[in-house]
């Protein structure tokens, strides 16, 4: 597990716990803004944490990648020729939309490509 990009060791820790057997963690990438904490890509699933529930709950969801429809490079501005001028994405899951946004363009480029990759 030398490989894994990661932000935070315990968002990382928190991922390791709830594999699959079989599943390797291929990212764990913190978010920023509202809603939610954190994103973490395994070979298998996306697994996001929500911090969106009223009351200060929050939950930890897993998408299958055969269940992504798409995948979103979100940005307030007019892209000059930039694919990746925003550190945010969507990631459209049936009429649900997961918004992440992170610290730098190069995080949101990794989650998705490795996305694409998987729900190809």
């Amino acid at each position: 597990m030398t490989d894994v990009a990661y932000d935070n060791k315990g968002q990382l820790e928190q991922i390791q716990s709830g594999l699959l057997d079989g599943e390797t963690i291929i990212a764990v990438y913190d978010a920023i803004g509202a809603g939610t904490g954190f994103i973490g890509l395994t070979n298998r699933r996306i697994i996001i944490q929500d911090k969106s529930f009223v009351g200060k709950k929050f939950a930890i969801t897993s998408v299958p990648y055969s269940k992504v429809s798409a995948v979103s490079v979100v940005s307030n501005k007019s892209w000059a020729g930039q694919f990746f001028s925003s550190g945010e994405i969507a990631i459209t899951v049936g009429t649900h939309i997961y918004e992440i946004e992170f610290r730098g363009t190069e995080k949101a480029h990794h989650v998705h490509q490795v996305i694409l990759n998987f729900a190809a």
